[in-house]
């Protein structure tokens, strides 16, 4: 039995690496005693893998986890979300919970793109939403980034599927960006180089992965809709 698992990022706990996270769960499994699946070999581990990492210092509302259970198991995905909430950090609450059909597509190669709530702090608002419009007028915009140790040089422009400016916060302005992550992920930090290289990241957050179907996008685990958008809707 898979299951996936939707929960969120808030608060000091934004400061805890992926890695880390991914320890925080393997503790909360045994604390909750949940039924799960153990590799094989010499050093066994609960079968669990995580979707995109997300940066230290960044908040989210949708992350996700899939989860191996015995087959036999009496324990229902709806019943996930109130085990694990209490033997969890506060800051990561777990929000929904699905059984997934085998076989499945990993969440990092099922995700396509996410929205990112952005604080942009080094420009005045007025002159962020004027880089914005040309950055999204733009044909292509080349940035340098390191990948493996070496400097490259991309076009970003491919993978910024959408952007629409917020409004002032007390540091600069904030920006809502859908940003791809196949076949070349485009991160915040690098989607804001590219409006501008004097911009620098202040609070962000991750509102949604998508997983595109044709025209069609949706969530992993689709909530009900909710100000920052609809978990199913059509990509414009």
């Amino acid at each position: 039995m898979i299951v996936r698992i939707r929960f969120t990022k808030h608060g000091k706990v934004r400061f805890t690496s992926h890695r880390d996270v991914a320890r925080i769960f393997e503790r909360a499994v045994r604390r909750a005693r949940l039924p799960i699946s153990y590799t094989e070999g010499f050093s066994p581990r609960p079968k669990m893998s995580f979707g995109l990492a997300l940066s230290t210092g960044h908040e989210s509302e949708a992350e996700y986890l899939d989860m191996h259970l015995h087959d036999d198991t009496l324990v229902r995905a709806d019943d996930l979300p109130p085990l694990l909430e209490p033997v969890l950090p506060i800051g990561i609450t777990p929000v929904a919970a699905i059984e997934i059909e085998r076989p499945y597509t990993s969440l990092q190669e099922a995700v396509n793109s996410c929205t990112w709530l952005i604080e942009a702090v080094g420009l005045e608002p007025h002159a962020l939403r004027a880089a914005l419009d040309r950055a999204m007028a733009s044909h292509e915009l080349p940035i340098t980034r390191t990948r493996k140790g070496k400097e490259e040089t991309d076009d970003v422009r491919p993978a910024m599927l959408a952007a629409e400016f917020v409004g002032p916060t007390e540091r600069g302005a904030q920006v809502i960006a859908e940003l791809a992550t196949h076949p070349r992920a485009c991160r915040p930090a690098e989607f804001l180089r590219a409006l501008d290289p004097s911009l620098t990241e202040g609070h962000v957050v991750r509102t949604n992965q998508w997983i595109h179907d044709g025209d069609v996008r949706r969530e992993p685990i689709e909530l009900a809709p909710s100000p920052s958008g609809h978990a199913t809707e059509r990509v414009s």
